[in-house]
């Protein structure tokens, strides 16, 4: 196949290779800046060397935190396919092909490669409310953090008498992020109540015993940002299964959670799991029947946040409320 572009993303430079023929190893390179200026000549690049519409071009490209993102926007609004590879998928493969140096070049040919030679699902954009509902999650839980930064600092300068002048400019910063915090809040609120199938969304997840309104603006985020088939796979994304260490008799490590993906939602199901122990019959059945095989206790609560993403996951791939008999 020779459709198949690959490009390496970086903040400034989009390095972009296919390969005339694949057999033969012959290849054609070009880079173009990551502006917007630059999509527009790289789809036209692409178009007049492949000789085809851009709707039979596919774009293949690793998640490099937000610099991909307008890319991807620009290639699919033009009517590309767009594949968004998880880099540690993109650099086992590389591995696997005996490829040991590395640079932009060379990155772009093994997405080609690998957008040629191996099964892929192209991107869906998310839909600009979920787009813009995840913007304002991220901000808030930035804010939150900064938030934390100013109250540990406080607490400092209370334990340590610093002087007037310190607490007081501790106080005002505080004062003025606890301030945007609560304008965030209502503004997330408002942003999800302008829209029916998101505020439906919110609601079939409040009926689940354990998951608050945290929780559900993050899982909402989550199941609409991405096409999962199952509940498994959202539990996968999240970092929430096991991932066994075992060969013959004399390997035997311990199952560890992969913590693979979105470190800030998995912190904000600890909590809600921890809850559920008391308020949701079936997590505590679960949580009790692990311990009693033996498991540790912070592996059990690993698999309560496993459960209550997979239910999670129920409630609103099939629109229903909660039901402790389905669970």
């Amino acid at each position: 196949m020779n459709n198949v572009i690959g490009i390496d993303v970086s903040k400034q430079r989009l390095d972009c290779g296919y390969y005339r023929d694949l057999e033969m190893g012959k290849v054609k390179t070009k880079a173009w800046p990551n502006s917007p200026d630059g999509h527009q000549h790289l789809i036209e690049w692409a178009v007049r060397n492949l000789g085809m519409a851009i709707a039979d071009i596919t774009f293949v490209m690793e998640a490099t935190g937000i610099y991909h993102e307008a890319l991807a926007y620009a290639l699919h609004d033009a009517g590309a396919q767009v594949v968004i590879m998880n880099p540690a998928q993109i650099r086992d493969y590389a591995k696997s092909l005996a490829i040991r140096s590395k640079n932009d070049r060379k990155d772009s040919l093994v997405l080609a490669r690998f957008g040629a030679t191996q099964p892929w699902r192209a991107w869906q954009p998310e839909p600009p409310a979920v787009r813009e509902l995840r913007a304002l999650l991220a901000r808030l839980t930035a804010l939150e953090k900064d938030l934390q930064r100013e109250r540990n600092r406080q607490e400092k300068a209370q334990v340590s008498v610093a002087s007037p002048q310190v607490q007081q400019s501790i106080q005002l910063v505080t004062d003025a992020l606890e301030k945007e915090k609560r304008r965030l809040d209502k503004q997330i609120d408002d942003h999800i109540d302008r829209h029916p199938d998101l505020k439906q969304d919110v609601e079939l997840l409040a009926s689940i015993p354990g998951v608050g309104p945290v929780l559900s603006r993050h899982m909402l985020a989550v199941f609409h940002s991405r096409t999962f088939q199952s509940a498994r796979q959202m539990a996968a994304y999240l970092g929430l299964i096991p991932v066994e260490h075992t060969s013959g008799s004399s390997v035997c490590g311990r199952p560890r959670l992969s913590k693979a993906g979105a470190s800030t939602v998995r912190a904000k199901l600890y909590m809600p799991a921890v809850v559920s122990l008391q308020y949701n019959p079936h997590a505590k059945a679960m949580y009790e029947r692990l311990l009693a095989r033996g498991k540790s206790k912070m592996s059990a609560i690993g698999a309560v946040m496993r459960k209550l993403v997979h239910i999670c996951f129920g409630v609103l791939k099939h629109q229903q409320a909660y039901s402790p008999a389905a669970a």
